[in-house]
């Protein structure tokens, strides 16, 4: 069987007061993913993730806690596989969506409706979030 390429991200799982966990859903895209995303050459877990939320959501992360690695087929590349870092992590101040970001979402993580969720996010992050609820 043929090996796909791999991307690797760094992913968080953020819940607000009420338990929901945030989902954002890109420009070029219609399926919902975790907050986060690839990390450069050179860059730590930690470091890619904390660019990416400043960047694509304008919030500052306060604490990060490690869930695991975790890979699915990539949502937005045909014939790849992601493999995220992923991270319980609690901001400090409101998100709102910037950079490639077009919107952003709370769903419960146990009933998140009908709507288009990558299969990383469907198979490990909301399962991880619901059974981790804080």
């Amino acid at each position: 069987m043929k090996k796909l390429p791999t991307i690797r991200i760094a992913a968080a799982i953020i819940n607000n007061e009420r338990g929901q966990t945030l989902l954002v859903r890109k420009h070029s895209s219609q399926v919902f993913i975790q907050p986060g995303g690839k990390i450069n050459s050179g860059e730590t877990e930690l470091a890619a993730l904390y660019r990416e939320l400043k960047e694509e959501l304008n919030c500052v992360p306060i604490r990060t806690r490690f869930c695991g690695h975790f890979s699915a087929p990539a949502a937005n590349e045909a014939e790849h596989v992601v493999e995220a870092a992923i991270y319980w992590v609690d901001i400090e101040g409101p998100v709102a969506p910037a950079s490639e970001i077009a919107e952003i979402i709370w769903v419960d993580p146990k009933d998140p409706g009908d709507r288009p969720i990558a299969p990383l996010t469907r198979e490990h992050v909301l399962p991880i979030a619901s059974a981790s609820m804080r």
